[in-house]
């Protein structure tokens, strides 16, 4: 059939579920708390290459492309009363789905969508906002049982949305079926600043046994991802997003396509 999708067979993905490893996890992590993710952002200026951390933390592997499954996703925000000073401050208002923020302080519970924190123009420089959104992804790649955690600035989200939307959504898929591959591609904002952005592309389609483990895994991510902290690392990157509500995401094409994505 012409939308036959076809089947990655040789994609081998290995879960934090299979039994030997999960026993060895819950044995060695007693009392250390979970085991944690390896985090990357998209690069700054206009870089084409992901830093991957690796065997020796103070050398990151450099990659073109990530290539894995999606496993989930979801909007993040954070905001810093004092300004990046280069260390991993946790904020002092996070949102975990980019609806409701936790003020740190008072515990306060705080709509996203009405805080003056979270609006254009609130920043220092009156464009942008203080509060920082980006969208976490959570990525098992081939023989890495340990997903990868992408922080991906407003500017690719658009791109993200059309992908899923008619690649995933639209094929009768979800994205924890799917193998995806995520490069970069280089931009300039309407100031002129160069910045990277994500393109997604469509590999292939887990066989169900793969399928089912990665749903498993998924929904374990799930239970666990209000424990994986928000930190000034996820946004450390000035310029990997133009600050601008007219740059990026925020531009409307013309005759937009309502998709399957929110």
């Amino acid at each position: 059939m012409a939308n036959e999708v076809a089947v990655v067979n040789n994609f081998n993905l290995v879960t934090l579920a299979d039994s030997d490893l999960a026993a060895a996890i819950a044995e060695e992590m007693d009392g250390l708390g979970t085991l944690p993710y390896d985090r990357v952002k998209i690069p700054s200026g206009g870089g084409l290459a992901f830093e991957i951390p690796g065997e020796d933390e103070d050398n990151p592997e450099s990659s073109t492309e990530l290539v894995g499954v999606i496993l989930f996703h979801h909007a993040v925000n954070g905001y810093w009363k004092e300004k990046f000073a280069g260390g991993n401050e946790k904020p002092d208002c996070s949102s975990f789905d980019g609806k409701t923020g936790t003020d740190a302080e008072t515990g306060e519970i705080k709509s996203c969508a009405d805080c003056p924190f979270n609006q254009f123009g609130s920043d220092e420089d009156g464009r942008g906002k203080a509060c920082k959104n980006v969208h976490r992804i959570y990525m098992l790649r081939e023989d890495n049982p340990v997903p990868l955690i992408l922080s991906l600035p407003p500017t690719s989200l658009k791109y993200m949305r059309d992908y899923i939307g008619k690649r995933i959504l639209l094929k009768g898929m979800r994205c924890y079926e799917a193998v995806t591959k995520i490069t970069l591609k280089k931009e300039k904002s309407a100031g002129g600043i160069a910045y990277s952005r994500a393109v997604f592309s469509f590999v292939g389609k887990l066989d169900s046994e793969k399928a089912a483990a990665a749903k498993a895994m998924a929904d374990t991510i799930k239970q666990q991802d209000r424990n994986i902290d928000i930190d000034n690392s996820d946004y450390d990157t000035e310029d990997a997003a133009p600050a601008n509500a007219n740059d990026g995401f925020m531009e409307v094409p013309d005759n937009p396509e309502k998709l399957p994505f929110d």
